[in-house]
């Protein structure tokens, strides 16, 4: 995923030539998943009104069936002929990492008072369900090498450890405006912004250990090094996360500094996979290797 695969075989079509018939002639039970996960995403975030233990109940729902659909696309059930192989595109990939960053959400909602991030997360997840249903990406044989599932779930890994942490760089920025304008010192009750920076920096350093691992186990098991956009963006924004977690170590980088470090690195990590494969399968309408 972070780095490319040479060894990889693509099973069936593009993702743009067979992303609406999924949607009309999927069987029902691979289509119900996604619709569950959609509904139960849309009825968190627009029924603000119901009480707290239903909503957590349908944001379970939701993370469920999502977790459920994203089985069923990565395993290839409902590929053209059948084929079996793992699914990879850039809809997939942004739902997989949404579905890590829900996880996180749903662990902190029962220790700390971050109730007012449910409707963005919950329509985040409702958006990247659907993309990955209209954009399922190619289904394809797996790699030779049996290393290579692991540095996709290490790369997955770090993009939901980094997407948990811009979720909590963007509540530290809104804490640190309401400070500097003194209407208060936290940013959600008994959240303040001390803990959301340690909470903040916690999921940036796992997130830069699991990927530094991927880019390590990429580079010693791809059997043709190839200094294309993946590796790229891959290791401009692992040197940019560098920066960023030397910079509060040894120049105590806090607030606004270190936020706008961690949303570069995020767009290039963004950049080195999901922005690339957008515009092999989109625009171009054409296979990526990796």
């Amino acid at each position: 995923m972070i780095l490319s695969f040479a060894s990889l075989q693509t099973v069936g079509a593009p993702a743009g030539d067979v992303g609406l018939d999924r949607l009309v002639n999927a069987p029902v039970a691979l289509v119900m998943p996604s619709v569950i996960a959609l509904l139960a995403y849309l009825l968190v975030a627009w029924v603000p009104k119901a009480s707290a233990q239903h909503l957590r109940a349908a944001l379970w729902l939701g993370w469920v069936a999502h977790a459920m659909a994203l089985v069923s696309d990565v395993a290839g059930w409902g590929a053209p002929g059948a084929q079996f192989g793992a699914r990879f595109g850039f809809a997939p990939a942004l739902s997989a990492t949404m579905w890590l960053v829900l996880a996180v959400y749903i662990v902190e909602i029962r220790l700390l008072p971050t109730a007012r991030l449910r409707r963005t997360v919950a329509l985040f997840g409702a958006f990247t369900v659907a993309l990955a249903w209209v954009f399922p990406g190619e289904v394809r044989a797996l790699a030779a090498s049996r290393w290579a599932p692991v540095h996709w779930a290490l790369g997955m890994a770090s993009y939901g450890l980094f997407g948990a942490a811009v979720l909590h760089a963007a509540l530290l920025d809104r804490a640190d405006r309401r400070l500097r304008l003194k209407e208060a010192a936290v940013s959600e009750p008994g959240l303040s912004v001390l803990m959301l920076e340690r909470m903040t920096f916690r999921f940036v350093m796992a997130g830069f250990s699991a990927l530094t691992v991927a880019l390590v186990l990429g580079s010693v098991v791809s059997t043709t090094w190839r200094w294309d956009h993946k590796v790229v963006f891959s290791l401009m924004g692992w040197l940019v996360f560098a920066a960023l977690l030397l910079g509060r170590h040894l120049l105590g980088w806090r607030g606004r500094q270190a936020t706008r470090w961690l949303y570069a690195g995020a767009a290039l990590l963004l950049l080195a996979y999901v922005g690339s494969r957008f515009v092999f399968e989109v625009l171009l309408q054409r296979s990526a290797l990796g």
